[in-house]
């Protein structure tokens, strides 16, 4: 059983943009729309295609390590504070299973790394390029437009209610 899209939306993915200083509702909604695509919201936290609700494989999460947090230890340090005092030691890749904050920064992280920056929330085309260029490169633009119109789209019509 996953998550429910409000409850990750406000109690994992905004206290995180929040925490690493770049929280926008357009990121919620993708980060939410990964989630859905990747993992069902959670209901497939480790499969062939990677790790936790982004599904993340260990080599883009070194990746992003190396080549982008690397260069700028502050962030690194907010990032490294949202993981496990000590199992990150031993098993980091699991992180992005079991601590639903730390894969959530990881997975902005790998979207700002990709200095691809995200369309209008109504354009939902350009939000499944995007996906299947970083999460998902053999994906099928279907599967992210799917699970926008189930999980996201609710989400999006309350806050745009709310605003």
């Amino acid at each position: 059983m996953g998550i429910a899209a409000s409850e990750l939306c406000q109690h994992v993915i905004r206290p995180t943009l929040i925490y690493l200083g770049r929280h926008n509702p357009s990121a919620e909604l993708f980060l939410v729309a990964v989630a859905a695509s990747q993992s069902a919201l959670g209901d497939e936290l480790d499969s062939q295609r990677g790790h936790g609700l982004y599904s993340i494989t260990g080599t883009l999460h070194w990746r992003l390590w190396d080549d982008y947090l690397a260069k700028d230890p502050d962030l690194a340090s907010l990032v490294r504070g949202l993981a496990s005092q000590h199992a990150f030691l031993t098993g980091p890749d699991l992180e992005l299973t079991v601590n639903l904050r730390y894969s959530t920064a990881i997975a902005w992280l790998m979207v700002e790394a990709s200095q691809i920056p995200l369309p209008a929330d109504h354009d939902l085309l350009g939000m499944a390029r995007i996906w299947r260029q970083i999460f998902q490169p053999h994906g099928h633009l279907k599967d992210f437009t799917t699970a926008w119109q189930t999980s996201v789209s609710p989400l999006y019509q309350v806050a745009s209610a709310i605003l």
